[in-house]
């Protein structure tokens, strides 16, 4: 079928709900996509950061395909080796918790709150957020997302959650009361604008939730499996989670979510209390299994730290060429372009030149190639992005 033949098919019967451009991807190689068109783009913004080592990963399709052969999906009313094999490198790489798994970062943060509420019932149950944070798109996330464009529609939002001010330690001070039972942020806002949280904010955070026997449940559903030059954000700041939740890049490209919780907090989760059908299939934990070895023994947690600086310079030369750039902000392979300007010409400009990346807020680029990148990749980009900002 052709582009325009494919693009019908969507028209006539698939929900309008996202704001596609005109292109049709039918193949993806590392940090390379190809359109029907036959003309190749550089992808800096890869599946929303799901192909977080980059499209099809030569480890990650060895193990889809061996696994595919033997058991795809098995009921978690039984055991499944691959689920367990997974729960135990999670665990092993993080702070030695358990693992619920389910299909995605939304799956992922309502278990989260979930647990976070049993664990405080009955009469704790609120659950503290933060502005320009992101958690998903159900009922319950959108409650949490501190982003009022996201809750248009959608009243009466489930109730139990509140939104503060970011990297705010008075505004986290008085928020709390008797009823909160946990403190949920990302350490870093992708969708927000990617803002970092500072480290003596999240220090404090974790001290205060220790005073108050309230639970931290850190967001690493993009920032988790290497994205910032560790395996996890959390290891940046020198503190240990209650709870975080995983998906994007944990499956390669395969779909799946987990939340992981302390020991002494995930037993609170009884038999019959939460479930999903499809969590922890062999076939996409078999993918995740191949995306920590690939970060292993391929070093890409090294690579993503050097890339990153690399990159950063890079942006930072175009900083002091353009004024139009406010600031560049980045973490690892995580980066956002802040504009003084709408940034989606700019944005346009990159894609007509087959350069994928995001603008979010309107005037922020968000950039996070692959942890594979390479420099001769990386030029290319800022090439492209030289000729969009000029043009703005």
């Amino acid at each position: 079928m052709d582009t325009q033949q494919i693009i019908q098919l969507y028209d006539d019967y698939v929900m309008n709900n996202y704001a596609r451009k005109n292109l049709v991807f039918v193949k993806a190689q590392g940090s390379r996509v190809w359109a029907t068109d036959k003309k190749v783009y550089l992808d800096f913004f890869p599946g929303w950061a799901v192909s977080g080592i980059g499209h099809c990963h030569k480890r990650v399709v060895k193990a889809l395909q061996k696994q595919a052969g033997q058991l795809l999906h098995v009921s978690n009313n039984y055991y499944s080796e691959m689920q367990g094999r997974l729960a135990e490198r999670i665990a092993l790489n993080s702070f030695g918790g358990k693992v619920f798994f389910c299909n995605s970062g939304a799956e992922a943060n309502e278990a989260a709150f979930k647990l976070a509420r049993a664990y405080g019932n009955p009469q704790r149950n609120e659950i503290i957020t933060m502005n320009k944070s992101f958690h998903g798109r159900t009922l319950a996330c959108t409650a949490a997302t501190g982003q009022a464009k996201c809750h248009v529609g959608f009243d009466p939002l489930p109730a139990g959650f509140k939104s503060i001010d970011f990297n705010n330690k008075e505004a986290l001070t008085n928020a709390v009361n008797e009823s909160t039972i946990a403190i949920m942020l990302e350490l870093v806002q992708g969708e927000g604008g990617v803002n970092i949280a500072d480290k003596s904010y999240v220090r404090f955070l974790r001290d205060l939730c220790d005073k108050k026997n309230m639970l931290l449940i850190v967001d690493e559903v993009q920032t988790g499996m290497g994205r910032t030059g560790k395996m996890f954000a959390y290891q940046h700041y020198g503190i240990e989670p209650d709870m975080m939740t995983l998906a994007k890049s944990l499956g390669g490209g395969m779909p799946i979510g987990a939340m992981v919780a302390k020991k002494n907090i995930a037993g609170t989760l009884r038999p019959g209390m939460h479930a999903s059908t499809f969590g922890g299939s062999p076939i996409a934990c078999s993918a995740a299994l191949a995306v920590f070895e690939a970060i292993e023994k391929e070093k890409l947690l090294l690579n993503t730290i050097n890339m990153g600086e690399y990159l950063k310079g890079e942006l930072l030369q175009l900083k002091g060429k353009y004024p139009i750039i406010k600031h560049v902000r980045s973490l690892g392979l995580m980066f956002g372009i802040e504009m003084i300007i709408n940034a989606d010409r700019a944005y346009d400009f990159c894609l007509a030149n087959g350069l994928l990346i995001n603008c979010t807020q309107g005037n922020i680029l968000r950039i996070m190639p692959s942890m594979a990148v390479t420099k001769k990749e990386i030029n290319k980009a800022i090439e492209v992005l030289d000729m969009a900002i000029s043009k703005c």
